[in-house]
């Protein structure tokens, strides 16, 4: 069962410039921040808010590494924005097959290693309204 908005993706050109905007402007700080080689970004998680379910919210700034990494695309076709959109879960693997059994297409077969140790996967946005969608299970550490 989904049980929070984990956090919105936000594609940057510039993280450094983008963490400073979200700091100056609304007294946001950077939670975590990681390189991703497999997904290829840059990321920093900016903590908005802790939940009723032990987890949190944040927003999560991504730069690409590189221009073929889906981040990277996404900005070359997109410029700067919202990139997708993640709800949390206690179980990404349940939550994946039932909503697959619904007739959206997830996009790994097997969740993937997200931020902070997390479990995750996507929805294809052709499926979803036009929204990438995330699947998060957060490590029990964050």
């Amino acid at each position: 069962m989904l049980t929070r908005i984990d956090h919105i993706g936000i594609a940057c050109f510039d993280l450094d410039e983008t963490v400073k905007f979200y700091r100056d402007t609304y007294g946001f700080e950077v939670f975590h921040s990681e390189v991703n080689e497999e997904q290829g970004v840059r990321e920093a998680m900016l903590k908005i808010n802790d939940t009723s379910d032990g987890g949190a919210s944040y927003l999560q700034l991504l730069e690409p590494t590189r221009e073929d990494s889906a981040v990277g695309k996404w900005l070359a076709k997109n410029g700067e924005g919202v990139h997708h959109i993640a709800f949390g879960t206690a179980d990404v693997d349940a939550d994946a097959a039932d909503i697959r059994g619904k007739g959206v297409r997830v996009l790994y077969d097997e969740p993937r290693t997200g931020s902070m140790g997390s479990r995750i996967t996507f929805l294809h946005p052709k499926d979803c309204h036009g929204v990438l969608t995330e699947l998060v299970t957060s490590a029990k550490e964050h």
